[in-house]
């Protein structure tokens, strides 16, 4: 009898594996199931690997690259050529590990989010919607409004980045990835961006100090046509991450501080500054917009009101940038989840709180 029985229970959890792999479900009551897709599990930094993420009901993935943890000097020297004082001083910082996009997010992406397309493809093929659907739907239907004018200005849109976004939509865009995956996906910090701009190097520039070989990197003023390009074109940093250097300048998490690095501690850990005002709050990167100097990898740039100017909406617009067409975002992974309250004090607090729902 013992031998039937664990034979009846080992075939019972190899079918209930079956369904946990082919329908996903969790096992966990009351949660989404996590969707299945090949090397997105880790629970060590030496197991993380590249993976593809999906987006559900669509043929839309984001290519998730490996960033090791470690400690980086954070800011630029005194001598640095074209250096800015909220620079400096630099700081030891230590980062935890995580997974970045390699890529700046594509409008492939954003508009499935931006337009419902994926809620509008189940309903065209009857599919019903599963319970990362439903917990999505949160962040998704009617948020943003629709845009009042083509968000691209003919630059283009499939394969180019998304922009135009304020930061609120970028983040939410972030909170509708997690719950579709069910996988926690955020905004990186300003210290993880730098980090993993500089992968491992000490010069302005990930490929070194000159611009002389800036056009194999980056795209900027003088080898665009006032316009983005396709993202992923021009070669990559040492950790393979695309366009960190130009093409759209791109949102983190953090509010803008001129003299934040005089306040961190020696060795900072994963350093946040939770932002308090609307404005300004960094950008970083540098884009085709710019000239080489807002590039390099220690160039921080302030969001301002003028990036509204345009917008012909009273109140005007939570989710839309009108005059930042040359700035994006990509997203980032931790390898360690955070729990609610974490999220809840830390990564995911922003003031004032904007009701999502009811702006336009």
């Amino acid at each position: 009898m013992r031998s039937l029985n664990f034979l009846s229970t080992h075939s019972f959890t190899l079918f209930y594996c079956s369904l946990v792999l082919v329908f996903g479900w969790s096992a966990h009551a009351g949660e989404p199931a996590v969707l299945s897709v090949e090397n997105t599990d880790a629970k060590t930094e030496k197991e993380m690997k590249a993976y593809d993420e999906q987006i559900e009901h669509t043929k839309e993935t984001i290519h998730m690259v490996p960033i090791a943890g470690g400690t980086f000097t954070m800011g630029s020297p005194a001598d640095e050529a074209d250096r800015q004082d909220d620079e400096g001083p630099q700081v030891e910082v230590k980062i935890d590990p995580f997974w970045m996009a390699d890529t700046e997010t594509t409008w492939n992406a954003y508009e499935v989010w931006m337009y419902d397309l994926d809620i509008q493809r189940r309903k065209i093929k009857k599919i019903e919607a599963n319970d990362r659907d439903k917990a999505a739907d949160e962040y998704q239907l009617s948020q943003p409004t629709e845009p009042y004018m083509n968000m691209d200005f003919g630059m283009g849109k499939k394969g180019y980045p998304a922009i135009c976004m304020t930061q609120l939509a970028a983040r939410t865009f972030c909170d509708w990835l997690s719950e579709k995956t069910g996988r926690y996906y955020r905004l990186p910090t300003e210290a993880e961006w730098e980090y993993a701009c500089r992968a491992g190097t000490k010069t302005a520039y990930s490929w070194g100090d000159s611009t002389d070989d800036i056009d194999d990197y980056a795209w900027y003023f003088d080898n665009t046509e006032d316009a983005y390009e396709k993202v992923g074109k021009l070669k990559p940093n040492p950790w393979g991450l695309y366009d960190m250097h130009g093409n759209v300048a791109e949102w983190v998490l953090d509010q803008y501080d001129a003299g934040q690095y005089a306040k961190l501690s020696p060795k900072a850990e994963n350093p946040l500054v939770v932002p308090k005002t609307i404005y300004p709050r960094i950008v970083r990167g540098g884009s085709y917009f710019d000239d080489p100097d807002l590039l390099r990898s220690a160039a921080r740039i302030g969001s301002d009101k003028s990036w509204k100017k345009q917008d012909p909406q009273v109140p005007k617009s939570i989710w839309y940038h009108t005059d930042a067409a040359n700035v994006g975002f990509r997203v980032v992974r931790p390898l360690k989840r955070p729990s609610e309250s974490e999220i809840k004090t830390k990564w995911g607090k922003s003031e004032p709180v904007q009701d999502r729902k009811e702006g336009r």
